[in-house]
């Protein structure tokens, strides 16, 4: 009897004490750890879904589309719900067109919880998935960014990735205005995944569509025209701007080689760059109209005054020599300029001295970024005053020893063009329903000195170095330049060189600034041979596309 009872209570302090244990750990985790396995179980219930905003689109200045928004449908999985990964690695394969091994390796990998199987699918293959109903498969609607016109306007437009984010060019630059912002809402599931209420609910704004300056037809041409001058030339790549110098407004530009903007993951990051506005060249002559405006500016000379000018000119430890051998020879400045003397242009910059001729590069912008609406912009290498050497005075008036970008130089004749006025170029005409504000402009030549410069630049059209540029039934001016690349290792090179034309027409009422530089172009070197035909063929098709009246139809062929 005894020994009954003492395995009574023997039992009896076995469970009071295994009661105590549940009572506190009961009470632990009451006290204790209450807060975090609350937060625990909200997370199992409790979900925030994103809603991503759908992207602003960028259209062309005639409205026609040039990064879209796509439908696509991201296809995702949990490793852990699939019952059977063979069968299903199979099925998603077929389905999406992948490589069912790759497939079957991420649904075997039971560590993880989530896995992508198909970022930014076609949508009628995952919905054929969908419908297979197989547990641990998820599907999630997307926005693919698109680029309609492949090739066109690449590297200007840029690139947005696959998570939508603008990574270069325009999409880019605009990556504020074009991506919104994403909404949200927080829902509470039950066991099974289903949701069964909605806490809140942020709704998306969707991102601001975007129209250009550019024109996608012009534009289209100017690469045209510049493959066709690479390949007949050999050349290394080609760009061209086209201005209008009334506003800024950037109708082309242009880089090639270029892409396909849908490709842009596997591009060369060479080839990426707008190089128009954030590399640089030595202009060489063309450089030759900002040393000849600033003579006439500070009235040192008119274009009629003339100079006995030799073949060579020794400035400082340098001898600097005209293009072509010729004997001493009288110029006025318009020759100059028509015939792009560097003894004559030397001569002149020795007129104003090196303060003067400073503040006029300076005034014209060169050194200086021009704001244009774009990522990345170069402000050029310009040399302080106080770094001039003795022999600087000889060779920054005829662009050498300064480092500028073609933007810049097409913002200048555009300056002469606008009569005097600068404008900032511009890229984005309307983001939303918003104009652009009133372009930034002020003033840097008189009308009187612009009209001059123009007249003699329509001079090195009619019988200058640049006679290849000439349009029938069009008034042309402009200038060439051909500079040696700079060497590596000092000095400049003897077989590598940037050919290039900036022009202006119609010159009597200019509506469009063209500029074209070569780079490295081999089986000729001269800006007149190798870019001023590729400005014709540009401007021409510019003229006829805009309907731009002739202003010299005594120039037109008879029509007999």
């Amino acid at each position: 009897m005894k020994l009954a009872n003492r395995r009574i209570r023997l039992v009896l302090a076995v469970f009071a004490l295994a009661f105590l244990a549940m009572f506190a750990r009961a009470a632990w985790l009451q006290a204790v750890r209450a807060g975090s396995y609350e937060r625990l179980a909200a997370g199992q219930h409790r979900a925030t879904i994103l809603d991503p905003a759908g992207r602003g689109m960028i259209y062309d200045r005639t409205g026609v589309q040039l990064a879209i928004g796509r439908e696509a449908t991201t296809v995702y999985a949990n490793p852990r719900q699939i019952r059977n990964p063979e069968s299903t690695a199979k099925l998603v394969a077929q389905a999406l067109r992948l490589d069912p091994d790759e497939v079957l390796q991420r649904l075997s990998d039971r560590s993880h919880g989530f896995v992508y199987l198909a970022r930014k699918a076609d949508p009628q293959r995952a919905a054929i998935l969908k419908r297979a109903g197989v547990v641990g498969l998820g599907f999630i609607s997307e926005e693919q960014r698109v680029y309609p016109l492949n090739h066109v306007a690449a590297q200007v437009v840029g690139y947005a990735g696959t998570d939508n984010h603008g990574l270069a060019g325009l999409e880019l630059g605009l990556e504020r205005e074009l991506a919104g912002k994403p909404g949200s809402e927080t829902v509470i599931r039950d066991p099974s995944g289903r949701v069964i209420d909605v806490l809140h609910s942020t709704s998306a704004r969707e991102g601001k569509d975007v129209m250009l300056t550019i024109d996608h037809t012009i534009q289209a041409q100017a690469e045209a025209v510049l493959r066709r001058t690479i390949d007949q030339w050999h050349a290394k790549g080609a760009s061209a701007v086209v201005l209008d110098p009334r506003t800024g407004a950037v109708l082309a530009m242009a880089v090639e080689r270029g892409y396909d903007a849908n490709r842009f993951p596997i591009v060369p990051r060479d080839r990426q760059r707008n190089r128009t506005v954030t590399d640089t060249y030595e202009p060489g002559s063309t450089f030759k109209v900002v040393t000849v405006s600033a003579v006439l500016s500070e009235g040192l000379v008119t274009p009629q005054s003339s100079f006995t000018l030799p073949y060579e000119i020794h400035v400082a430890d340098r001898v600097i020599r005209d293009a072509h051998p010729r004997g001493t020879e009288r110029m006025t400045v318009d020759q100059i300029l028509s015939y792009s003397s560097n003894v004559g242009t030397i001569t002149l910059a020795e007129l104003l001295g090196p303060e003067r001729l400073s503040r006029w590069i300076n005034r014209f912008g060169f050194g200086h970024k021009t704001g244009v609406d774009f990522p990345g912009e170069s402000q050029g290498i310009v040399p302080a005053l106080e770094q001039w050497s003795g022999s600087t005075i000889g060779t920054l008036p005829i662009g050498h020893g300064i480092a500028i970008t073609p933007v810049q130089m097409a913002s200048a004749y555009a300056t002469v063009a606008n009569g005097g006025v600068w404008s900032r170029p511009h890229l984005v005409e309307r983001i939303g329903t918003s104009e652009r504000a009133k372009p930034v402009t002020r003033r840097i030549l008189t009308p009187r000195v612009s009209r001059q410069v123009l007249r003699m630049m329509e001079d090195v059209v009619l019988e200058g170095t640049g006679q290849e540029a000439a349009l029938p039934g069009y008034k042309v001016a402009g200038k060439t330049g051909t500079a040696a690349k700079p060497d590596p290792d000092g000095g400049y090179s003897t077989s590598r060189y940037v050919a290039s034309f900036v022009g202006i027409v119609p010159a009597t009422s200019p509506r469009l600034v063209v500029l074209v530089t070569v780079d490295e172009p081999a089986a000729a070197i001269w800006g007149g041979v190798v870019a001023a035909p590729a400005f014709q063929q540009i401007a021409g098709f510019d003229l006829q596309y805009l309907e731009i009246p002739p202003d010299a139809p005594e120039t037109l062929p008879s029509q007999q």
